[in-house]
């Protein structure tokens, strides 16, 4: 059961290019966002279609996976976990960022 405390799985299409870093050890990591979609029926009976983005972030040799194979407009199935975090910009502003660190990644389509 511990395995599904935090857990999420999404499928959904990258909004752009993935963002690639290299810290100075060597290891990369990998900044990207997908979307999903959902659609309903609203009260007047007009289809709604509901976007929803996600920030992901995988490292190691996922990022390396997520550099070599991913763009902008391919779909991918993510499993990770949710993770929060927050930082302060140059103005001093507190801002708060809500990500999926990527476990597993599986490309889709062609």
């Amino acid at each position: 059961m511990n395995t599904l405390k935090n857990k999420v799985q999404l499928i959904g299409n990258l909004g752009q290019d993935p963002e690639i870093v290299t810290l100075e050890n060597g290891n990369k990591l990998a900044k990207f966002s997908i979307a999903t979609s959902d659609s309903y029926k609203n009260a007047q009976g007009e289809k709604v279609e509901d976007t929803q983005w996600h920030n992901i972030v995988a490292w190691g040799k996922l990022a390396e996976i997520v550099e070599s194979f991913l763009a902008k407009g391919k779909q991918v199935a993510v499993e990770g976990k949710l993770t929060h975090r927050s930082y302060e910009t140059k103005e001093g502003e507190k801002r708060y960022v809500t990500e999926v660190r990527c476990n597993e990644l599986l490309m889709l389509g062609k």
